[in-house]
């Protein structure tokens, strides 16, 4: 008995770090099983109005190699936010990993849900983000341009 209990306080002595770690991102996780089950429904469908013959095996495979990728992304972007956040002085580092990764599922998601619809319409994950580094390049070169009047 005295056994059981030593080996169960170092398990959980051993692993409190990464409940710890995990606690902080657990909305992240959930936001990931929303837009796999959201992706899943809707790449279903749109796969059905194509013809597609769907194997629920093969459906419940990549839902959880989406749901493994999430988890990996989630830990890089503690990790980024843990170790780089206070050295760079980018609070919101761990937030741009996964506003990519999740924006990237996003489209994903719109797409497979206006095949399904019939709508005619495609977004697209780099002209959405090149249009929004232009405004951000821009705006930087402003601000380049304007230290260099003043010297």
């Amino acid at each position: 008995m005295q056994e059981r209990n030593v080996i169960s306080a170092t398990a959980s002595m051993a692993l409190m770090p990464f409940v710890d770690f995990y606690q902080k991102l657990t909305p992240f996780i959930i936001l990931a099983i929303v837009l796999i089950i959201a992706d899943s429904r809707f790449g279903v469908e749109a796969a059905q109005k194509r013809g597609e013959v769907i194997r629920q095996s093969r459906k419940w495979r990549r839902a959880i190699n989406k749901l493994v990728d999430y988890i990996c992304w989630i830990s890089l972007a503690g990790v980024f936010s843990n170790a780089y956040s206070e050295v760079l002085g980018i609070p919101m580092l761990s937030g741009i990993v996964l506003l990519i990764v999740y924006a990237i599922e996003i489209v994903s998601c719109f797409n497979n849900y206006f095949e399904f619809k019939g709508i005619n319409l495609r977004l697209s994950f780099s002209a959405i983000f090149s249009h929004w580094f232009e405004k951000v390049s821009k705006s930087n070169k402003d601000i380049i341009e304007k230290n260099d009047d003043t010297e």
